[in-house]
């Protein structure tokens, strides 16, 4: 139900439906490989398995961050989105896509083969396509008032510059290596950035 109580089509509120449950068990199947890790474990200190693990554990923890960062900015691109528009579906399932594949390179990028370059264009360039798919669903919703209940539309600005931090934190990750997956942190700049830059161009 939209803020002004209009009850989205059924066949598209069917369909976030099951974007959401693909979220749902994109994010449980992050931890499996933690499961797996306390399964196999030989030794006999929990410290000591989270210590040998500490790599896995925080892979499961970004991903997890950045799903759920993803599931909100796609959740709040919707919410006042009530009619099925076909372009906007194709989007939302190429989005779906990059949410179940992340697993995989989070995977990657907990294991031996973490720090090689291939491994990083995969993890965060997986990122930063889902990114750029919300990015473009901004724009779509923003050229269809038609779909909207109401005038609100989507930040853009906002979408694009997160979209723009993911490739600039897989350029730095890339040129300097040193820095492992650090320069994610990145990602927290354009909260901060982008209503700096509204303030002084407004």
């Amino acid at each position: 139900m939209s803020d002004l109580g209009v009850e989205r089509e059924r066949d598209f509120d069917r369909f976030l439906t099951f974007v959401d449950a693909i979220v749902a068990i994109a994010i449980t199947l992050l931890v499996l490989p933690l499961v797996d890790v306390a399964g196999s474990f030989q030794g006999d200190s929990v410290t000591h398995l989270l210590s040998e693990s500490r790599d896995q554990i925080g892979a499961f923890f970004l991903s997890f961050v950045v799903i759920a960062d993803l599931w909100l900015t796609q959740h709040r691109l919707l919410h006042n989105v009530v009619v099925t528009e076909r372009v906007l579906i194709r989007l939302l399932l190429l989005w779906s896509l990059t949410i179940v594949v992340l697993p995989f390179p989070t995977a990657l990028a907990a294991g031996d083969m973490g720090q090689q370059a291939a491994t990083k264009v995969l993890y965060v360039g997986t990122m930063a396509l889902s990114a750029l798919v919300l990015a473009l669903m901004c724009v779509v919703i923003r050229r269809h008032p038609e779909i909207r209940d109401s005038a609100e539309s989507p930040d853009h600005v906002r979408a694009f510059a997160m979209a723009g931090v993911f490739v600039l934190a897989l350029t730095v990750m890339l040129v300097l290596p040193g820095l492992s997956y650090w320069p994610l942190l990145l990602l927290l700049l354009p909260d901060r950035l982008v209503p700096l830059w509204r303030s002084r161009s407004g």
